[in-house]
């Protein structure tokens, strides 16, 4: 069997994606189905599409979408904000897109012209995160105002991110200001905006019990992590009844023997410029498995044997303490570890690492 490799328990996938998804169409809230973090797989966007509860798929990466299932009837939604220099292809892939910049709005109008069809926007506000979205009161509007003079855009609805740069929670109250800029813009221009999109994954908590809810209003989430992982991410809480253990990471060991714990010699930079630090534990039992730092952020793995450290790596080569371990471990014996969000993304998009898909 080829190592590394991730494997897929699609069983408690397909069990995650439509628990939450059922959970939130029950509380009148769309589900856009984020897949970045998988690269949009063949094998998983197929599924994704396949839960009625998912009302959109949705990703990053223009790209990804081809993998998505040709006879797919749900709408398509591109996550970040678009490149002037795509939008020829933007309008011809998806269906709607995430904006927060005029000038591109204006490109895209011009090149669904040009390709006689329509797009929708959705129209990003920064509510204090900083990462994209329109910042003052007055540009909204005057953004507003133009974007439904154009011919070829329809503007959807309004969005935010939070989380995801500048790790602001998505409380209550900031939520609530999202729907007031809607309430404003639709009595001002005499329109209706159908989706207030309210962020992603770490909105979730709010519909904890006892939690304040969603204000009302909010009628659409774009999930990623809880999903793959089942936790929210404002706290990292476990979601009940869904599965935390979705994805297993494998690597096989290539190097196995008792070796010291402290490098002999003078310490320079490491392989990636870093001088690093050690601590004397004496005689220890070290093995290597055959991943590194080219295929995941070894900071964000950790092993499934708790017994197990990791105590470094180089772009091939990940280093493990065996000395507690739990069991045996032996030369070509593969170690287990779970992955973050960030280590899913890496190992996902590595061509080094094999995908292996069980039900």
């Amino acid at each position: 069997m080829q190592h590394p490799q991730v494997v897929v328990d699609m069983t408690k996938l397909k069990h995650n994606l439509t628990y939450l998804s059922q959970y939130l169409q029950a509380k009148g809230i769309k589900v856009a189905a984020v897949t970045k973090v998988l690269g949009a797989y063949p094998e998983l966007s197929a599924l994704y599409d396949s839960i009625d509860s998912i009302d959109y798929l949705a990703d990053s990466r223009l790209d990804n979408f081809k993998h998505y299932p040709k006879q797919s009837t749900k709408e398509k939604i591109q996550l970040r904000i678009p490149m002037l220099s795509e939008v020829d292809q933007l309008v011809q892939t998806v269906d709607i897109s995430l904006n927060s910049q005029i000038e591109t709005i204006r490109a895209i109008n011009q090149a669904a012209r040009k390709f006689n069809t329509s797009h929708q926007i959705i129209l990003m506000i920064d509510l204090g995160d900083l990462r994209e979205g329109v910042f003052e009161t007055q540009e909204i509007d005057q953004y507003v105002q133009e974007i439904i003079q154009l011919d070829s855009v329809k503007l959807l609805g309004l969005g935010v991110n939070l989380t995801c740069y500048g790790a602001i929670i998505p409380e209550y109250s900031i939520l609530e200001q999202l729907i007031q800029h809607k309430q404003r813009l639709e009595h001002t221009f005499d329109l209706t905006l159908d989706i207030i999109s309210g962020g992603n994954s770490s909105s979730l908590y709010l519909l904890d019990e006892g939690g304040e809810g969603i204000p009302a209003g909010i009628n659409m989430l774009r999930i990623g992590e809880a999903f793959v992982l089942g936790v929210e991410t404002a706290y990292g809480k476990k979601i009940d009844n869904m599965h935390q253990d979705v994805f297993t990471l494998q690597a096989e060991i290539i190097e196995y023997r008792d070796k010291p714990s402290l490098p002999i010699g003078k310490v320079g930079q490491d392989a990636f410029g870093q001088k690093p630090t050690f601590v004397d534990k004496g005689l220890m039992k070290r093995g290597i498995v055959a991943i590194g730092k080219q295929d995941v952020d070894v900071s964000n793995i950790t092993p499934r044997d708790s017994r197990v450290e990791i105590i470094g790596a180089s772009s091939d080569h990940l280093i493990l303490d065996f000395s507690q371990a739990s069991q045996d471990y032996h030369l070509g014996d593969t170690v287990a570890f779970d992955v973050s969000y960030g280590s899913l993304l890496n190992v996902f998009t590595s061509p080094y690492v094999k995908k292996t898909f069980i039900n």
